[in-house]
């Protein structure tokens, strides 16, 4: 996998590095919970960002399409298998499941080479106005292109 400030998409997952600092943990030296969804963000923003060959484009459509429009967590589920800490190189993988009409779901994974320390199911809307709206047919396309 070749590295990217932004990951890189293969076999229908999102991979991304994120190196553990010192910030990221508590008082006994492991990651604080919450800063695992900080990191499982930046991972589904990356993969929206590689998604498609011109992004930009398939983002001036939607906004065209949903003036305002914003993807908003609904749902998450998470379970905590094993710790990570300062110095750790994790991967934080993203997978989608499913695509729906107004909302995508995902499935996150973050690991430390082999070992699974976090896994979550994330169900994101897609919304324009304050409402939920229809995923633009672009945005669609190329996130069900990714599926495997």
């Amino acid at each position: 996998m070749a590295a990217h400030l932004d990951g890189a998409i293969h076999d229908g997952r999102h991979h991304m590095q994120v190196r553990v600092y010192y910030e990221d943990t508590d008082f006994s030296g492991i990651v604080y919970h919450a800063n695992y969804l900080r990191f499982m963000e930046r991972g589904r923003s990356n993969y929206l960002r590689l998604l498609g060959a011109d992004q930009q484009a398939l983002f001036n459509e939607a906004a065209n399409e949903a003036p305002g429009f914003a993807f908003v967590v609904r749902a998450m589920q998470l379970e905590f298998l094993k710790p990570a800490h300062m110095d750790d190189l994790l991967d934080i993988v993203t997978k989608p499941i499913e695509v729906r009409g107004a909302s995508i779901t995902l499935h996150q994974e973050v690991r430390r080479g082999s070992v699974l320390l976090l896994e979550a199911k994330v169900k994101v809307a897609f919304v324009s106005g304050g409402q939920a709206k229809p995923i633009p047919k672009a945005l669609r396309i190329a996130m069900k292109a990714d599926q495997a």
